[in-house]
């Protein structure tokens, strides 16, 4: 069963959707059953069921050209995991001229790498525009599974994300990481949430990442989420160790998928990322 957040075209209430068929045949508005809140829904033990019975009811649908998709976050923060492929350390050692074995050390740990991405209200949704920075030269899409979490640290769904990031500066040294990842229109996620999927499943859904540049594919690139190496709940288990989360927080669990060292996105660029078993986001780029 598939999740979003949504509004009507010309209106800006923003409202809480199960999606009806693979290819968003309609939405049907769960806001008019009184659920509001996404983050509130996910909470409910049993989810699956209470969904089951909502599909039932009399409730208002709306075709996909009558609706805006909105990110699928309200109140949770979004952290981001890293160096959890081996094709993403091989490409952070790459990348760094004096702090590669640093790369190398944590895809090896025990405790994985886990940094802050986004405020809620920073999640740019597919069909919106994403950012690169002004003052970086190389940057690059990271496609990654994310997953979303309730308050009690249960994943109680799977998501799409893009963790926009200037590799370049990135690279330069380790302690620039916040401003090569945390920035304007940094992190996309949606247009969906997943939720009834196990870990095993999700493990045979294929990623892909398409960058269109004048209607044109300048980089194509996919991978399996089965390449992670760490469980899912192994990187939640460590995002929830002395955190608190009391509206549930967002997970990207890393890509798979990078792009050569001579290629760096463009303005205007198209940002195609899909999850077999999720759906596609898309986003423009713009420099920020």
């Amino acid at each position: 069963m598939k999740l979003c957040r949504f509004s009507i075209k010309k209106e800006t209430q923003p409202r809480v959707g199960l999606v009806v068929g693979e290819d968003v045949g309609s939405v049907i508005d769960l806001t008019a059953e009184g659920i509001d809140s996404l983050a509130s829904l996910l909470e409910f033990e049993g989810l699956t069921g209470k969904l089951g019975r909502l599909s039932g009811l009399p409730l208002p649908r709306y075709e996909r050209h009558q609706i805006h998709f909105l990110a699928p976050v309200e109140r949770q923060e979004v952290w981001a995991a890293g160096v959890t492929y081996l094709r993403s350390k091989r490409a952070r050692m790459e990348e760094s001229d004096f702090s590669a074995t640093a790369y190398d050390r944590v895809y090896e740990a025990e405790r994985p790498e886990i940094f802050f991405k986004s405020m809620p209200e920073k999640v740019v949704p597919t069909g919106e525009t994403v950012g690169i920075r002004s003052d970086a030269i190389w940057n690059v899409p990271e496609p990654e599974l994310v997953l979303v979490c309730n308050s009690r640290g249960h994943i109680a769904g799977l998501s799409i994300g893009n963790d926009m990031s200037s590799r370049d500066i990135e690279g330069e040294n380790l302690l620039y990481l916040p401003q090569a990842k945390i920035y304007e229109r940094s992190c996309a996620m949606g247009p969906f949430v997943v939720v009834g999927a196990s870990e095993d499943e999700a493990r045979e859904w294929r990623i892909s990442s398409r960058i269109m540049r004048g209607g044109e594919t300048v980089f194509y690139g996919e991978t399996s989420v089965g390449q992670i190496k760490r469980s899912f709940m192994e990187l939640v288990s460590f995002l929830f160790r002395s955190q608190k989360f009391p509206h549930g927080a967002c997970l990207l669990t890393g890509t798979g998928i990078v792009p050569p060292d001579t290629f760096t996105l463009q303005p205007l660029d198209e940002i195609i990322i899909e999850i077999s078993g999720i759906g596609t986001l898309s986003n423009q780029v713009v420099i920020v």
